[in-house]
Parts: C-alpha cells; structure tokens; sequence
C-alpha cells in the first residue's frame, strides 16, 4: 500500500529499540486486513497427505473465488482536505492478466503513474518510507507505496470536487465520513506494523536536545484514547472503542492558521520553508512572558517566568516590532498555535478522564518542533499524567480508513 502526499493546487503548501508487537487479532478487526496467512491451521499427526492436498486445493479454490468477486483495481482511499489532499493506493503484486485487461485505460493510467513516480507535478509527495509491504487485501497482496497527490474520499473536497472528477477523470466517489475513516485508518495501521520501526512512539526529555530520545509506545490495548487530529483545523475526538466514539471539541486554530499567519507576516509560501524560518527563531522576542509582568515566577499559582503570558504580546512595542525577525514571527506563529493545541487538549483530556493521547495530522508532517512543545506541555502541565504519544503515518489515517471502506463497508 503506497502513501502520498499532494499539496492543493488552489492553496500555497504543501531509535532505538522497538518492541516485539503482534498485530491484533482478525476478531478485533474484523475481515478487514490481515497479514498474509501462513497456510490452514495444521492437520492431527498421522493425517494423510491426500488430506493436506485437499486442504492446499480447497485453500486455492476459495482465493479464486474471492477474487472473482473483489472490486476491479485499483484500489485507492484518499483525503481531500482544506490544505492538502492525501492518497493510499493499494499496489497489487498478484494481478491477474483477467483483471488487467478489465482495468479499462485511464484506471491503468492512474496506476502506472502514482507506482512509477516518486514526485507527482510541482507539489505532490510519494512517501517511500512509509509504504508498508505485503498487505493482503481480497485475496490480493500488496506492496505499498505512499505519497500525498491525486475511489474513495472523504472530507468537504469529496463534495466540493465531485463534478470535477467525473468530468476529468470519469471516475465516482464513494464519499465517507472522515472522523470515521480518520479511527478506523488508525486502528488498522497500528495492527499491521510488526516489523521495524514501531507505529506509535513518545519523546523522552523533549526539551532537552543533548538527551531526546524517541521512544516506541505499544498500542495493545489503546482504548479509552483521545485522539487529536491536527490538520487545517483540529478536531479531539475520545475513542472508547472501535465503534464508539464522539468528537469532544476542535479549534479552527490549527496548520491552515499557522501556515496563514506565517505568509503574511514572513513573506514565505510552503509549509517547509515556515517549518524553517521557525526553526531559526526565537519567540521570546515575540512573546510577552510571565517574568516580563512579574519579574519572575508567579509563585502564588505556580506560574514559571518562562511561561507565555501573551502570545505577540511584546509586538505592541513599536521598538520590539523592529527588532524581531521574520524568523522569530514564525517561532512565535509555531509556538501559538501548538500552546492552543495543547491546553485544549489537555482540558478535554481532564474532563473525560483519558490518560493516553495520541496525536495525528498533517500538522505533524517533518515538524519535529511542535511534536517536542506538545509532548513537554502534556508532561509539564499535567504533572506526569498524560504522555503525548504521535504515530509515524501522521496524516494519511483517513485515507487509510476510507481505502478500507470501499473494500469492507462497515
């Protein structure tokens, strides 16, 4: 299954040790994706061989007729966001030469072009380093790519650009829910990652860049969970099963805001090059602090000076505004945006009493910087309780989910 990653062209952007981890079970999942199986389950001892070969030809026997069945390839989820629009394509290793000559020819197009590329026209992605090998989908096994371009989709741009999609590609959406696809797209990844690094990790001393140490986080038993999806907007969602779950609040202030603010106040135009200038700044410069009021620590209510008292708060001084950078704008831009994150997801968490956290998103993307703020805030603020936990896939869980949908309704 390929991942990949495609910046809207109406828009400016876009270890150490890892634990022995076994996929959950096909109950808990169920028939949705599986490992390849290993063969039946093993005959009494004794049994003849002419037993064994009628298993081995039963086994084939029902392969062939699931594929018979199965939907004509190729086989792709996608979420059309309000930045970016991320795509999961199924590649199938085992074909058959009647299914590829029912693929009629702009299908084949499609496919020849997202498995032949690893960059899709001046903005789109294909996420080598994520793609996960040997899936087995319908009988059918993959290799997987994956990669942010241009079915399955779901967000507002599966309404919004429906007509275009018939009209251009002669392709019909099967339009999902995106919160729905967004848990079960998470669910499925972290079942299926055995191998390799873990799916789901946690930073250990943050702040502290001599002695930060990503750590892997095994999901076994992942419920209850709140589950923070940061891409234009935010949504928190408390995940109490795979099929019970509400969204608790969101924020509008989320990637979209940043990259927003950053283009008018630095002049840049992608995600990368603010993620940069960001990495260069210093907010402070920007930031009114605690120990800018007080002179120090608000010891009464156990505030540290270094705490943001207002965020841009020191750009009402005309002599301040002239001494910072544009760099300093987009670390203070950064810093605003994840500190709103992580105070309102730390209340939700208070009130519905959910100790894990996982975050996921876009936002996420090569911004090592807010995955480090986030994780500090959780710790600090929460006194230990609440460990920020991130997954490797960040953004593309919901078109994971809505892959798994057009397969498997639910």
């Amino acid at each position: 299954m390929a991942l990949n990653g495609h910046q809207r062209d109406d828009e400016t952007i876009d270890e150490d040790e890892t634990p022995t981890k076994q996929p959950r079970s096909n109950k808990e999942m169920p028939g949705y994706f599986r490992n390849e199986p290993s063969g039946e389950a093993a005959a009494p001892a004794g049994r003849a061989t002419s037993d064994r070969r009628s298993s081995n030809a039963t086994t084939r026997h029902r392969s062939d007729s699931v594929k018979k069945t199965r939907p004509p390839f190729p086989w792709f989820g996608m979420d059309i966001g309000g930045t970016l629009v991320k795509l999961v394509y199924f590649e199938p290793k085992d074909i058959t030469a009647e299914e590829e000559q029912e693929e009629v020819e702009n299908l084949k197009s499609i496919r020849r072009y997202l498995t032949s590329n690893t960059a899709y026209g001046k903005t789109g992605i294909r996420d080598v380093h994520l793609e996960l090998q040997d899936l087995t989908l319908w009988a059918a096994t993959s290799t997987s790519p994956a990669s942010t371009p241009p079915c399955a989709p779901l967000e507002g741009g599966a309404y919004k650009f429906e007509s275009d999609f018939r009209t251009m590609a002669d392709l019909q959406l099967h339009k999902l829910d995106e919160l729905d696809c967004l848990i079960r797209g998470v669910l499925y990844i972290d079942s299926v990652v055995s191998s390799g690094p873990s799916e789901c990790y946690y930073f250990e001393n943050p702040t502290d860049p001599d002695h930060c140490i990503q750590r892997p986080y095994t999901l076994e038993n992942p419920y209850p969970l709140l589950l923070v999806n940061i891409g234009s907007g935010v949504s928190i969602l408390a995940v109490y099963s795979e099929n019970n779950y509400k969204r608790v609040t969101g924020t509008s202030l989320g990637g979209g805001t940043f990259l927003g603010l950053c283009c008018l106040l630095t002049g840049c135009s992608t995600f990368e090059e603010a993620l940069e200038m960001a990495s260069q700044g210093e907010s402070t410069r920007v930031d009114k602090l605690v120990r800018d009021i007080y002179g120090g620590d608000y010891e009464r209510f156990g505030l540290p000076g270094w705490t943001v008292a207002s965020s841009f708060g020191n750009m009402m001084s005309k002599e301040k505004r002239e001494s910072v950078s544009k760099e300093d704008l987009a670390r203070a831009t950064l810093v605003t945006i994840t500190n709103n994150i992580g105070s309102i997801t730390r209340m939700c968490a208070l009130n519905e009493n959910i100790e894990r956290v996982v975050f996921v998103g876009n936002f996420l993307r090569v911004n090592t910087l807010s995955m480090k703020l986030l994780a500090y805030a959780m710790d600090y603020w929460s006194k230990g309780q609440l460990k920020a936990l991130f997954l490797r896939h960040e953004g593309y869980f919901g078109a994971v989910g809505a892959l798994l949908e057009l397969l498997h309704p639910s």
